[in-house]
């Protein structure tokens, strides 16, 4: 199996766990920020490397959904990854460029949304052979 092809079978778990490496540093943000806002004695500052996280991980995912999107046996799971991750992907830069003020547990929604798909997408999507990806 060439390099290739095993990033390609591989890219539902790397996408999976990816999301769910969003989802826990969006929950423990907060209690990040509390915990240094005490630190710093109100300061609520953040380390820079903290706030380019959800742009790596935006990243893996784009790159893990492109390979599932290439070998998934079904073509609505094309529209609902893409779709969830440009969802995240607006929620992220609205987040960086504070354009409209969101709530904070809104990018749970798309987080979620990916994991599933990728689990789904794992378990019950998979083309067995070359030419399924071409025909759904």
């Amino acid at each position: 199996m060439t390099n290739l092809a095993n990033i390609s079978y591989k890219s539902d778990i790397i996408g999976a766990f990816s999301s769910i490496l969003c989802f826990v540093h969006c929950l423990i943000t907060p209690f990040f920020f509390a915990a240094h806002a005490g630190l710093a004695l109100g300061e609520a500052s953040h380390p820079w490397w903290w706030g380019t996280l959800d742009l790596l991980f935006l990243a893996i995912a784009f790159v893990a959904i492109y390979w599932s999107t290439k070998n998934t046996s079904k073509s609505w799971i094309k529209y609902a990854f893409w779709s969830l991750w440009t969802v995240l992907a607006i929620i992220v830069v609205n987040e960086k460029l504070e354009i409209v003020h969101l709530a904070e547990e809104i990018i749970y929604l798309p987080t979620l949304g990916l994991i599933s798909l990728h689990f789904y997408n794992r378990s019950y999507c998979r083309c067995e052979d070359d030419n399924c990806c071409t025909n759904s």
